[in-house]
């Protein structure tokens, strides 16, 4: 017989809601686009922070956002095959390339 209940702990895999969002967009003629990211996988993936000062750690302060609450987020990204929502990355990388980086190359030596 277990002594603990466990009746009201979450599953690992199911997410609490984010609330509103700090989403980074494109300024475009016709009004903000949403940026679009991948994982390191490849995945598409949409990002949004739940404080303004972490967007700005993470792109400068230049970049803009709009706030948007992730149910319309998600709402929004559907339509385009983006299924993952990441919230407040820390973590950012450039992207993998197919061709391998050498260490500094060596000129050619004349014998």
């Amino acid at each position: 017989m277990c002594l603990f209940s466990y009746d009201d702990d979450a599953d690992p895999d199911e997410q609490a809601p984010a609330g509103l969002l700090y989403v980074p967009v494109r300024t475009e003629a016709a009004g903000p686009a949403l940026r679009v990211f991948r994982t390191p996988l490849g995945e598409r993936t949409a990002v949004g922070f739940t404080r303004r000062d972490l967007l700005t750690a993470t792109f400068g302060a230049g970049q803009p956002a709009i706030l948007l609450a992730e149910p319309a987020l998600r709402a929004l990204t559907a339509p385009l095959g983006v299924g993952r929502l990441v919230v407040d990355p820390v973590l950012s990388a450039p992207a993998v390339t197919t061709k391998p980086v050498h260490a500094a190359e060596e000129p050619a030596r004349a014998l």
